[in-house]
């Protein structure tokens, strides 16, 4: 009995992985590449936005070229994660991500640092409120049925790394996981 139990313990808290062939495509139009998968009924999926898409943005947002630089060279995507048909709720934190480059795992670079780094060098707050907005979410609960959400996402590696990124979500406290494998920072 003392095993079974122990093996119960050990299920639930392991994360749950259901393999799904992840799908890599190319815009033809801009040549930005799009990495996506659906797991547990869950949809993610990382697109690159160029860096000279972001200057463009964000220079229309208040910044300077100069300010907006180490973001737009800091692999940043547009990502979505979309609750097709999970049995309930997804919730999820980004913090708990983790992106494993060149054999060496780290956390993506939060709002929050980029948040920080501007107001200590007077970026005005107009500007720092636009950016905030465009980000995806730190934390989110999605419901079934197709709840989702998109924003940018900062990897925080140099232009032309490549990386495996596990986002992880929970389901009543129940650990999940996606990985997109060899996913191309833009140049």
């Amino acid at each position: 009995m003392k095993e079974i139990i122990a093996t119960l313990i050990i299920t639930m808290t392991l994360p749950c992985f259901a393999e799904s062939k992840q799908i890599n495509r190319i815009n033809s139009i801009t040549g930005a590449s799009t990495w996506e998968i659906s797991t547990n009924g869950v949809y993610f999926s990382l697109t690159q936005i160029l860096p000279e898409q972001l200057q463009a943005f964000y220079v229309n947002r208040g910044f300077t070229l100069k300010q907006i630089e180490p973001y737009s060279s800091s692999c940043v995507y547009m990502t979505v994660l979309r609750n097709d048909s999970a049995p309930d709720a997804i919730h999820f934190v980004s913090n708990e991500w983790s992106v494993l480059s060149a054999g060496n795992t780290h956390r993506l670079k939060s709002v929050d640092e980029w948040i920080r780094r501007w107001e200590n060098i007077g970026i005005k707050k107009s500007a720092i409120v636009a950016f905030r907005w465009a980000q995806f979410p730190p934390e989110q609960v999605y419901q079934p049925g197709g709840d989702w959400n998109q924003g940018m996402l900062s990897i925080g590696l140099p232009p032309n790394s490549q990386f495996d990124l596990i986002a992880r979500w929970d389901i009543k406290g129940k650990a999940y996981e996606s990985k997109l494998v060899g996913v191309q920072c833009a140049k």
